[in-house]
């Protein structure tokens, strides 16, 4: 059949050819300027109103309304007024869903984009970082290629074409590619958890069990972190994410706890001033909350008093200053109070080999003090020779 054969079964008329002709231009200058009109509106909105999340996403959507698309809608309205035989209705009811359905994809397209640059523009408060653009570029191009796949399997079966063997052996291929690369899907959905819970970024110090560093890249498979003793670290994401991480960027305050422990044998009087002067002495000190001193253990070793203050700002360097100056300055109390800090001094009776009966007072057996090394005041007695 010739090309004008294949046109000749339509019966169209001069007259019926015009009237659609008319319509189609009609439709045309009608939603192409319904467009352009809406665009306009949502350009003209006000900062607050403009920012909103649904109207940012029209904006840049409507922006790719195509003007082929358009034309091709507006032509398919001009020839539903037609009469046409029984093969070209089914024909136009293809065409008209392949014209709309284009035109969603590429509005779902865009509007993907959008939607996933904003979440991470808000997520990440501002910063575009190398964490930021793997997720970005992984979150996007699943999703939209996930648009055009539904959309060419809707065409094909409009079309006719059986889509039920193709989609089955595209789930028995992809199970059988993800069996195969398990553990590369799984540091790559691990890099896009990171992304999208953010259990640290880049610049973070963190500490695993096995070492801690600061986070230097976030990859599509490893994580890269810089070790305190300077090497680099390369972990897989997957393996990364199943310890437990201390995340140290995120710590807002510092809790500092330390036991003071002196002489048993300080007075009553003297021990009882020593919560009273320390807690002047931390309270003075910069962004220190204080918490409490109290004296919590009493034995023949030592007294121990229980010190507990909050730094307000976590910076390990106020925190070593800090906690430097009230040392020094407790050191300073104690020595002004006539407080000691060395344990209670231990008596033991040395005695003769073979003598198990001499008393003490023995010129034999010898009385000396000593202490253990740790510094609790006990040492083994020798005999003496």
């Amino acid at each position: 059949m010739t090309f004008r054969g294949y046109f000749s079964t339509l019966d169209i008329g001069w007259t019926n050819a015009a009237l659609a002709t008319g319509i189609a231009v009609v439709a045309f200058i009608a939603i192409h300027g319904a467009v352009r009109i809406f665009r306009r509106r949502l350009d003209q909105l006000d900062d607050e109103r403009a920012h909103k999340p649904i109207v940012e996403v029209l904006r840049h959507t409507l922006a790719r309304t195509s003007n082929l698309a358009i034309l091709a809608t507006a032509i398919l309205i001009g020839v539903s007024v037609l009469d046409l035989p029984a093969p070209w209705n089914v024909r136009i009811g293809h065409l008209w869903f392949i014209t709309l359905g284009a035109q969603l994809a590429i509005y779902l397209h865009h509007a993907i984009a959008v939607t996933a640059r904003r979440y991470f523009q808000v997520r990440g408060k501002g910063r575009e970082d190398d964490q930021v653009t793997v997720a970005h570029t992984l979150m996007i191009w699943a999703l939209q290629w996930s648009v055009w796949t539904v959309f060419l399997l809707a065409m094909l079966s409009n079309l006719g074409i059986n889509v039920t063997t193709f989609v089955a052996s595209l789930g028995i291929g992809g199970v059988a590619v993800a069996l195969a690369v398990q553990n590369i899907l799984g540091d790559l959905f691990a890099s896009l958890s990171i992304a999208i819970d953010k259990p640290f970024e880049v610049g973070d110090a963190i500490s695993v069990p096995e070492f801690s560093g600061t986070i230097e890249h976030v990859g599509l498979k490893t994580t890269r972190i810089r070790a305190l003793s300077g090497e680099q670290i390369v972990i897989a994401n997957a393996e990364l994410l199943r310890k437990v991480v201390h995340n140290f960027k995120r710590q807002n305050t510092r809790r500092v706890q330390y036991t003071l422990r002196v002489n048993p044998a300080t007075s009553p009087d003297l021990a009882a001033q020593v919560p009273e002067r320390l807690s002047a002495l931390i309270t003075g000190k910069e962004k220190v909350k204080f918490d409490h001193v109290n004296l919590t253990a009493l034995n023949q070793d030592y007294l121990e008093y229980d010190i507990v203050y909050n730094l307000t700002d976590a910076d390990y360097g106020l925190f070593l200053r800090t906690q430097q100056a009230v040392l020094l300055e407790t050191m300073a109390m104690l020595r002004e109070l006539g407080i000691s800090t060395a344990p209670r001094a231990r008596e033991l009776l040395l005695q003769g080999p073979g003598d198990t009966t001499q008393s003490a007072n023995d010129p034999q057996a010898q009385r000396v003090t000593a202490q253990r090394p740790d510094g609790r005041g006990q040492a083994q007695a020798r005999p003496m020779r």
